[in-house]
């Protein structure tokens, strides 16, 4: 059966909004629930799910003593663009944190910096209208773009976090850059070793987030 482009973003919405329902179902009654709002490096491209950097996220946190769920809303090939457009239904009432992890595909294409910049504030705005606490993953351009874009690009996330006081990890593949043994085939998506380095790195940010995150009755 053959979907049109409506028809399948449709159905990812409804596929998503059932796998939080369950997730957070399965989950302790007061146990905060963040949600990843990304792109591939979130989705989990080329990974199984139980290695994708959600389910690696909750893992950890769990493993540190941090009751939590961490739902995966990752859409691959999303821009900033594409995340705002879905932001209503992939981040339902019943989250009380989310990760915003977007930019890296309108680093790839070229978008303008200032494009990027509005629609990543606007996200902030909305879900900081709903008491949501935020932490900003940040993205840097290529270095092939050019100096001055790669500088106004990674100035994004630095001026929205201080600009509306949300919690920052300047970039969000800092430590694995440079290492092909941490990536894919493709050069660009983390493999599950190098997905495990990235939540090693963003850990104390997603602490920080944990602590704005208000006490559940």
């Amino acid at each position: 059966m053959k979907l049109g482009l409506l028809g399948v973003a449709t159905f990812a919405a409804v596929l998503m909004v059932a796998v939080f329902l369950v997730t957070v179902t399965a989950a302790e009654p007061n146990a905060p629930v963040i949600v990843v709002l990304g792109d591939s490096l979130a989705a989990g491209l080329g990974l199984p799910q139980d290695q994708a950097f959600p389910a690696q996220l909750e893992k950890a946190l769990r493993a540190k003593g941090h009751d939590v769920t961490i739902t995966n809303a990752g859409v691959s090939g999303d821009t900033a663009s594409a995340g705002l457009a879905r932001l209503d239904w992939a981040v339902p009432p019943e989250a009380n944190a989310v990760i915003v992890e977007l930019g890296a595909n309108d680093a790839l294409q070229g978008l303008p910096p200032e494009a990027t910049k509005k629609v990543l504030e606007e996200i902030l705005k909305r879900l900081q209208a709903k008491g949501l606490p935020v932490l900003l993953a940040g993205m840097e351009a290529p270095r092939n773009m050019g100096r001055d874009y790669v500088d106004q690009f990674s100035a994004i996330y630095r001026d929205l976090a201080a600009r509306y006081n949300v919690v920052v990890y300047p970039f969000f593949l800092e430590g694995i850059v440079g290492d092909p043994n941490l990536f894919q085939g493709d050069g660009l998506h983390p493999n599950a070793q190098g997905v495990t380095k990235i939540v090693d790195g963003i850990m104390p940010k997603v602490e920080e987030l944990l602590a704005r995150v208000p006490a559940r009755n």
